[in-house]
């Protein structure tokens, strides 16, 4: 169902028939769980990619080309596989194809796209683009790009120099093939979602012993009358009067204002057979009047009366007590606007990875030309990263080290300045890695603290700026760090900024400790002082499992546009800001 939530455990338990909830999930939690179900972080995001063309050569001799873009996507062998084909437009070197490519963008992946643009002969004319032979066409540059490229510029449009593949055509012939713009939209009808709080008066006790343990379910009504489930509030126990957590509900999923929606509320039993104790059946708009003019919708039960149906009216009664409206603005909209995501990196040089001159430390620069896990993490990583930030200036750091000549550090300059941290580049910061390696004393102990506190004080600088940026600071380590209180701290004081944190555990350590960072995996952080994270910021994973495939690095990076959108949210701050 999962279109809708208050109360997760609450809500999965009034559905599923297990065991009573205990949850305590406050009402963030509950709006979380609804925009990560409904793919509003734009992590699965449609996008339509419409193209255009300038400058085209001319490969007719009585008249101008007939060029067709024709889409191919790389697979994860690196082959490229043909997806769309725009239609041909006739005798134009600037043309504006109307044919449009969908495609799902995936935040957590590099989508590379290649277009090719080709010259349709005029024999070829009356024949389907989809039957075309391209082998028989003449080609009029190609260019490539990732989807990421496209979607965080600020306009969604970016020109491409268009090529030809032919190591030999001369430099001179390839200034004058032409450019390609793609465009981008996201495919979302509607971004506004209702809130409401829904109470119940007088219900009747369906149990022999206690009050009823109520819960709402709420359905859209199709066109063939079947009713369909797209929210569920968590269960109210022992309770005639309840009133239950927000409910979300996205407009465009349940039709339109006035579409018609079934209300049902039941009397939740372990067994899974919940008892109905009554419902009915109104729109939004209707929900909204109720609450405007503070009434009351009094529950009916379907009563059988010989064939047919008829609703008993109940003395219990529906009351809206809080209805409002809000766009809810996805992930992309903040890139569009020009929002970045701004990248940083701290390596761990405690002595625990061993000596890095020998083949067995996890810091070994293998002169085959081998990544070591290290690096293998900041490329995986950096390579999504690095799109959604403009001047790919990266802070990168290294802790747990001993400079020449100087005490532990557990926060110096990877590039070895004692005045900016930043580095040109995914190849910057491999470059200064390996650098530092010839450079410091490994050492000890391992502490995040010292970094953590450097970026969010980065983070606190932007924010005081006004700038639209949000960090992503990559904790690459190799053992379970020894300041975990200091740690929280610095984590629940970070929650409050544009930050979040991945952590990737290298090595075979038993990193079950650093789970604890991770809220998904436990409770919310909470500092020496008792202050609670005001949201989750962390995302930790055991890089063996990442060495097994691309997913789990998928999932380091899966929630960072949940993170992102959560933030936006807890500031009021929108995309047109």
């Amino acid at each position: 169902m999962g279109n809708c939530c208050s109360d997760v455990g609450g809500g999965m338990t009034a559905i599923g028939g297990t065991a009573p909830s205990t949850s305590t999930s406050n009402q963030n939690d509950a709006a979380d769980w609804y925009f990560k179900s409904h793919g509003i972080h734009g992590i699965f995001s449609q996008i339509e990619l419409s193209f255009s063309a300038t400058s085209l050569r001319d490969r007719d001799v009585f008249s101008k080309s007939d060029p067709m873009v024709v889409v191919y996507i790389q697979e994860r062998d690196g082959a490229f596989t043909e997806v769309f084909r725009t239609e041909v437009v006739l005798n134009s070197l600037n043309p504006t194809w109307i044919t449009k490519y969908t495609i799902t963008y995936q935040f957590e992946i590099v989508q590379i796209l290649l277009f090719r643009v080709f010259d349709i002969d005029t024999q070829f004319h009356n024949v389907e683009v989809k039957m075309l032979k391209l082998e028989e066409q003449q080609s009029l540059g190609e260019a490539s790009c990732a989807l990421s490229e496209i979607v965080s510029k600020p306009n969604r449009s970016l020109i491409l120099d268009l090529v030809q593949r032919e190591e030999s055509v001369p430099s001179t012939h390839s200034q004058h093939q032409g450019k390609l713009t793609v465009h981008a939209e996201e495919c979302f009808s509607s971004k506004t979602t209702a809130e409401m709080t829904l109470k119940c008066l007088n219900l009747e006790s369906k149990d022999l012993f206690s009050k009823s343990d109520p819960f709402l379910v709420i359905s859209k009504v199709v066109e063939s009358g079947m009713s369909i489930p797209v929210c569920k509030t968590e269960v109210s126990k022992n309770d005639l009067n309840p009133t239950w957590k927000p409910v979300f509900l996205n407009i465009q999923q349940v039709g339109s204002k006035d579409s018609p929606l079934v209300i049902e509320c039941f009397n939740f039993n372990s067994n899974g057979k919940h008892d109905l104790i009554g419902k009915v059946q109104k729109s939004l708009a209707d929900l909204e009047k109720l609450h405007t003019g503070r009434e009351g919708e009094n529950l009916f039960l379907p009563t059988p009366v010989g064939h047919d149906n008829q609703n008993k009216a109940l003395k219990s009664k529906l009351f809206v007590e809080k209805y409002s409206e809000t766009v809810q603005y996805t992930f992309l909209d903040y890139l569009a606007a020009g929002f970045e995501l701004n990248f940083m990196v701290a390596i761990d040089f405690t002595a625990s990875n061993g000596n890095p001159r020998l083949p067995d430390s996890l810091h070994y620069i293998d002169p085959s030309g081998r990544l070591n896990a290290y690096q293998k993490a900041i490329y995986e990583v950096g390579e999504v990263l690095q799109f959604y930030d403009a001047d790919k200036r990266f802070p990168a750091w290294g802790f747990g080290a001993r400079p020449i000549d100087g005490p532990v550090s557990h926060c110096f300059n990877l590039n070895g300045s004692s005045n900016y941290c930043e580095v040109e580049g995914i190849g910057g910061i491999m470059m200064a890695y390996t650098s530092a390696l010839f450079n410091v004393s490994l050492a000890g102990p391992t502490l995040f603290g010292h970094v953590i506190n450097r970026a969010a004080m980065i983070a606190s600088q932007s924010l005081a700026n006004d700038a639209k940026k949000y960090f992503v600071l990559l904790i690459i380590t190799d053992g379970v760090i020894t300041d975990l209180q200091e740690t929280k701290d610095a984590l629940v004081k970070a929650s409050d900024l544009p930050l979040s944190i991945l952590i990737v555990g290298v090595g075979g350590a038993d990193f079950k400790e650093m789970e604890i960072l991770d809220a998904d995996k436990g409770e919310r952080l909470e500092s020496s002082t008792g202050r609670v994270a005001s949201r989750d910021i962390v995302q930790f994973v055991p890089f063996r499992d990442v060495q097994n495939g691309p997913s789990v690095v998928q999932e380091l990076l899966a929630e960072l546009p949940s993170q992102f959108l959560a933030y936006m949210r807890s500031r009021e701050i929108k995309p047109c800001s």
